[in-house]
């Protein structure tokens, strides 16, 4: 005699299934090895089966996870093979962290180290960080290359040389070596386009049909200054002053100081920086940024500053709705403004290496206070006299 079908068998660990008599319902239920304890999960088969089989891979990876940190703790056996690649990581970024806090490096490099930490984690985890070798490396770099990733392939690159230098510092890893070093520099090639004086009005008007305030006056601050996204975001209104908006560049970790004066106006606008901040006010909400929500959005609040990421969302979207095509290279980003902005004021006679606060000898021997506390002022540029 046959066996009775088994409509509602299933193979998952840990899955349960329990019918109920009085409703003829299977219901699903999942048994955390952990703790014993069973959650359910519904009636439907497919859901709790999902569910079930990317639970066993978190409290798998977990558990591993945790023997390994136990394993970490075992003086010789750390003595023998080295901490795991895992271990290194978390340091690591632990150092990264002390370093920003100590002004060696900004928050936005803290992040993008992260990113590239974790690469390495999800790969080589549980291997020892000295046995990782130049052509494991290698093959990761490559794959990001193979996908037209260059500029994230040179980031993880650049990331893991630092990495492990400061593991060879750290006495992690033996023979002088740093396997990141040996890897093959990626090509890094600009293909993205300019913005010229002719995409600007297009840019304005896609601008000022998006619902948000900030995506206009993103790009007339942006234009006006020649700021990068970081600084822009964290213009405060109490920064400005004596008629001068203050800057303290980020890039420079503080270093480099910039007071606009508040009748900067770029020509392509039309409107002064003193004009634009009076605009950035008139959004109905209160702030103490000039780029700020308009809106509520979780977890975010009514007057919050706008994110560096939300600044590049709202660049493209406004780019992309403008009407503006670039059949050549990749379209331009949120950055080109600065190019433009740089382009615009030259011909006017500014002092762009001044105004951008890019660095030089010329630049450096402005600054003779060490500790950088004195501001270089914008200044309207010299009229050429005829004689």
């Amino acid at each position: 005699m046959a066996a009775r079908p088994r409509t509602h068998a299933i193979d998952v660990p840990s899955l349960y299934q329990k019918l109920d008599k009085r409703t003829g319902k299977v219901y699903y239920q999942y048994r955390d090895q952990r703790t014993g304890r069973f959650h359910g999960l519904g009636t439907d088969k497919k859901q709790a089966i999902k569910v079930a089989k990317e639970l066993n891979d978190r409290i798998a990876k977990q558990l591993i996870d945790h023997y390994q940190n136990i394993l970490d703790q075992n003086a010789p056996k750390v003595a023998r093979q080295g901490i795991s690649t895992k271990s290194w990581c978390q340091r690591y970024m632990k150092l990264q962290q002390e370093r920003k806090s100590m002004g060696e490096v900004s928050e936005n490099t803290v992040k993008q180290r992260g990113y590239c930490v974790k690469v390495l984690d999800d790969r080589f985890g549980q291997t020892g960080i000295k046995d990782i070798d130049t052509k494991s490396l290698a093959k990761i770099i490559d794959e990001y290359k193979a996908q037209g990733k260059m500029h994230m392939a040179a980031r993880l690159r650049s990331t893991w040389i630092d990495m492990f230098k400061e593991a060879l510092h750290a006495g992690e890893i033996e023979g002088g070596v740093n396997p990141a070093s040996a890897t093959r520099a990626p090509r890094l090639k600009v293909a993205r386009n300019r913005l010229t004086k002719e995409d600007w009005p297009a840019l304005v008007a896609s601008a000022k049909k998006q619902i948000f305030p900030y995506a206009i006056n993103s790009l007339n601050l942006g234009l006006t200054t020649g700021l990068r996204r970081q600084d822009l975001c964290e213009l405060r209104f109490a920064d400005v002053k004596d008629g001068h908006l203050l800057v303290s560049v980020n890039k420079s970790r503080g270093r480099t100081k910039l007071a606009f004066p508040l009748w900067l106006t770029n020509p392509l606008i039309g409107m002064s920086l003193g004009e634009i901040i009076e605009q950035c006010r008139a959004s109905g909400v209160v702030s103490r940024y000039l780029l700020h929500l308009s809106t509520k959005y979780s977890p975010t609040k009514k007057g919050s500053p706008v994110s560096a990421m939300s600044l590049s969302r709202s660049f493209l979207k406004i780019r992309d709705e403008s009407g503006l095509v670039w059949e050549e290279g990749s379209a331009p980003s949120f950055h080109e403004l600065r190019s433009l902005a740089e382009r615009t004021y030259s011909e006017l006679g500014f002092d762009t290496q001044v105004l951008l606060g890019h660095k030089s000898r010329k630049m450096t021997d402005k600054y003779h206070d060490e500790r950088g506390s004195e501001y270089v002022f914008i200044k309207e540029p010299k009229q050429n006299v005829t004689p």
